[in-house]
């Protein structure tokens, strides 16, 4: 029965007895937030390995000092998987089915505009995140940025910005937004997140993402190259966003993103028109990389 059970792994049932957490809570969590993501076993019941025990209890814990559920649960996880300090690796992670290719930067800086566009003219009150690498990239978009933020709930941009000068402010002291201004965080050298091209809208009606990572060994000639993935699905999208404001909370010690409740749950997947569209852009995405190079 052990070596069965090494080979199977948990049932939900396990993992109740063990948690705490009756069966039906925790298929809702599963469900709203990924977690616990369990395997399939031939017969398609879940299966569950000893660190997702772990990972259930962690998020108790958290969720019993005053976290709400997202953050519960972005916290355990990346205390599971060590600090996730890569958005580009964080999403991945949890979606390893998603496509990258390596994309020239004008091709990002025409995909970025796009969806820029559409959600500041489709999207209903959106929650925005974008990471610049450098304040001289952002500045040069730091006018859109702003018409961006008028109409979000939360902007969001990371960039090698210099940290606020003399004695740290009380949270309280601290405006973590202001009408019309994005909030700026400082990422700190050593960050992933200074090799990473970062553009996350979280909209119930319009959701959209692109994330890419420079290669450290792009040509001194010709336009840099990212591997670039980019969704429109809405649990790839959430999964970005929380990220995203994990770090800014980490980036900016003694202060708390304020839209934490807009992240609860996980949204529906994207449905097949959706997919077989993403996958005809892809196609052409890699064509005008190529003519790009």
């Amino acid at each position: 029965m052990a070596e069965r059970r090494r080979t199977t792994g948990l049932t939900i049932g396990d993992l109740s007895r063990r948690t705490g957490v009756a069966a039906g809570t925790l298929r809702t969590w599963e469900t709203r937030y990924g977690v616990p993501r369990p395997r399939r076993a031939p017969s398609g019941h879940r299966r569950y390995d000893t660190d997702d025990v772990a990972l259930v209890q962690e998020t108790l814990r958290l969720r019993a000092s005053g976290l709400s559920m997202p953050l519960a649960v972005e916290r355990a996880r990346s205390q599971r998987d060590g600090a996730e300090s890569s958005v580009f690796a964080g999403v991945r992670r949890r979606h390893p089915d998603l496509r990258v290719q390596l994309l020239a930067k004008p091709v990002l800086v025409a995909l970025c505009r796009a969806m820029e566009d559409e959600c500041a003219a489709e999207a209903e009150r959106p929650l925005l995140f974008g990471a610049f690498q450098r304040p001289d990239l952002y500045a040069a978009s730091r006018a859109r940025w702003r018409e961006l933020s008028r109409t979000a709930r939360s902007a969001v941009v990371f960039a090698d910005f210099q940290p606020p000068a003399g004695p740290a402010e009380r949270p309280e002291e601290r405006p973590d937004e202001r009408p019309g201004e994005p909030v700026e965080v400082p990422v700190p050298f050593g960050s992933p997140l200074h090799r990473e091209w970062v553009l996350v809208c979280d909209s119930g009606d319009r959701p959209g993402c692109l994330v890419g990572w420079e290669r450290p060994e792009h040509p001194a000639t010709g336009p840099r190259r990212f591997e670039t993935f980019w969704s429109v699905d809405a649990q790839v999208v959430r999964d970005a966003a929380r990220l995203c404001a994990r770090l800014s909370e980490e980036y900016r010690p003694g202060t708390r993103f304020p839209r934490w409740d807009d992240l609860e749950g996980t949204p529906p997947p994207a449905g097949p028109e959706s997919r077989r569209a993403s996958a005809v852009l892809d196609r052409m995405l890699g064509y005008l990389s190529t003519a790009a190079s």
